[in-house]
């Protein structure tokens, strides 16, 4: 079954080392059957759900814009901060 949506996670502000390498500009996008791009495991397993409710239409009652979502990296010490979009599939 094709996803209806496809998402697109981006790091929008990185602070201290982040062991992965992420910088600011950096993409992965999300499709429903695979991954472009490379995101930290730890990142992803932290922010999946949100990854998953996007790909196929869910609606976050506290988002201000219903296709964007923040999500803070699982690291407090060396935080990178993502931006999650869902665009829909045409």
């Amino acid at each position: 079954m094709r996803a209806p949506y496809r998402v697109e996670v981006k790091v929008v502000e990185q602070r201290g080392k982040c062991d992965f390498g992420h910088r600011v500009g950096d993409v992965a996008r999300f499709d429903g059957n695979g991954l472009e791009g490379k995101i930290c495991w730890h990142s992803l397993c932290s922010m999946m759900y949100k990854i998953h409710g996007f790909l196929y239409g869910a609606d976050y009652p506290w988002l201000e814009d219903k296709e964007i979502a923040s999500h803070p990296c699982p690291d407090i010490k060396n935080p990178v901060l993502y931006e999650i979009r869902r665009v829909k599939n045409g």
